[in-house]
């Protein structure tokens, strides 16, 4: 069986000059690159892409609101044609970047708030999938399995890859639980890779967030167990 790992990196300076970043470019298989919507910068996408392309790691295009002050994880209700023109101009900027280093945009992963959003939200949902249908190339979409953005996007011929997360809480209907309430962000290597292992079979790519706390501790027990349970981790795109 195969899967993706995926992380979003390139969303601070601290985690870059840490090493966190370096090190989970070692773990994962993908990296969701923020494109400097709602964190981040031309400098630290660069630095990020180059050091994917050294480790044969998919770069992703993690495009969100432009909502620095939030984090992209305040919903934002953008027209859709202002959100199809925003997101456009963000993986089109890290497709540039990610071309000066030698590398390559391959998929579209959505971030925080918009991610939520476009489960249900027809409008925006629709925008997004506008948007990618307008790059050069048909790029995958990651999203949340039975979200209305994949099911627009398949509709319309766009490749997609159905996500988990490993850690992160979910509803009884299968959507996240909001960060706002307790419990949303799961904690403890164990309970965490358990989780991996649990989607297996379900999604296509599971995330591991790099801002959770532990973040590479979390990442390299999720890879253990899904080899473990005897997955092959390679990258959806």
């Amino acid at each position: 069986m195969r899967i993706d790992l995926n992380a979003d990196l390139g969303e601070s300076w601290d985690g870059w000059r840490s090493g966190d970043d370096r090190l989970l470019l070692d773990v994962v298989t993908s990296a969701n690159v923020c494109c400097g919507a709602y964190a981040g910068d031309i400098d630290l996408m660069r630095e990020t892409c180059a050091a994917a392309v050294g480790r044969g790691t998919a770069i992703g295009a993690q495009v969100g609101y432009p909502d620095r002050e939030g984090f992209g994880r305040m919903f934002v209700d953008m027209a859709p044609a202002d959100l199809t023109r925003e997101v456009v101009r963000q993986v089109e900027l890290l497709d540039e970047v990610a071309a000066s280093v030698g590398a390559t945009v391959t998929y579209v992963k959505p971030h925080g708030a918009l991610y939520n959003a476009i489960v249900d939200h027809e409008q925006q949902a629709a925008a997004v999938v506008d948007a990618v249908l307008a790059l050069d190339r048909p790029l995958p979409l990651l999203g949340l399995p039975g979200s209305r953005v994949l099911e627009l996007a398949t509709a319309a011929g766009l490749p997609v890859v159905r996500e988990g997360f490993a850690d992160r809480a979910y509803t009884a209907d299968g959507r996240l639980v909001p960060r706002s309430e307790p419990g949303a962000v799961l904690s403890g290597p164990d309970h965490v890779a358990a989780q991996a292992v649990s989607l297996l079979g379900t999604v296509g790519s599971i995330c591991v967030h790099s801002d959770s706390p532990g973040a590479l501790a979390l990442a390299r027990a999720v890879r253990s167990a899904l080899e473990r349970a005897g997955a092959t981790l390679t990258s959806a795109s």
